[in-house]
């Protein structure tokens, strides 16, 4: 919507494009003075109240940028703020994850140095059981073997014992032999040496010698 200042000057400037121009010229023209005063006279009037209300809108328009700039400022400042804790909270996030990083992998290479002398020491312990267990069945196998030659040669020797009894047995019941069966035919009652009972007798000492 145009002022009235406006449409003064526009009323002025259609009113100079309707007068006539003067004759034989072609820049002056003839003017009513009357009217022309009376548009210059309300132009006068009408500029003061014009003037105050350009500058009313243009204090106001500074009012408002002045408003304006000074939100902006306050949002940039609060930005630059919350930009500042961010930053903040991160370095402090950042420190506090390399601090739990450290923590971790100095208890993980704690818990690995246990396992490594744990498994160390469970190995040491293993060879020396193992150790202690051959040394002592070694010295078992040693008792027993010992005690086999031991009791080997005594009965080898209770062994050869009997066998030289059996033999002695054997020799006189050969001797005797005529004389029994002498004395058998005489009474009729006569019965072979029992050579197959001293057979029998000698294979089973012959057994137990082999055992």
């Amino acid at each position: 919507m145009s002022s009235r200042i406006e449409q003064i000057i526009e009323e002025i400037e259609e009113y100079v494009d309707s007068c006539k121009y003067q004759p034989l010229s072609t820049t002056k023209i003839v003017v009513n003075k009357e009217e022309i005063e009376e548009l210059l006279r309300e132009l006068r009037l009408k500029t003061p109240d014009e003037i105050k209300r350009y500058q009313k809108i243009i204090s106001n328009k500074d009012a408002i940028l002045e408003d304006a700039q000074t939100k902006a400022d306050a949002l940039i400042a609060d930005a630059q703020n919350k930009a500042q804790e961010l930053v903040t909270q991160h370095e402090i996030m950042q420190k506090a994850y390399a601090q739990a990083n450290e923590t971790i992998n100095a208890a993980n290479r704690q818990a690995q140095e246990i396992l490594d002398s744990a498994t160390q020491d469970a190995n040491s312990i293993r060879l020396s059981a193992i150790t202690y267990t051959d040394d002592m069945m070694a010295n078992i196998g040693s008792v027993l073997t010992q005690t086999l030659e031991d009791a080997g040669g005594k009965y080898k020797g209770f062994i050869d014992a009997l066998q030289a009894c059996m033999d002695v047995v054997n020799h006189n019941r050969q001797e005797l032999a005529p004389q029994t069966a002498q004395a058998a035919a005489m009474s009729g009652s006569y019965q072979p040496a029992d050579t197959e009972a001293s057979k029998e007798d000698e294979a089973l000492l012959d057994e137990i010698g082999d055992n």
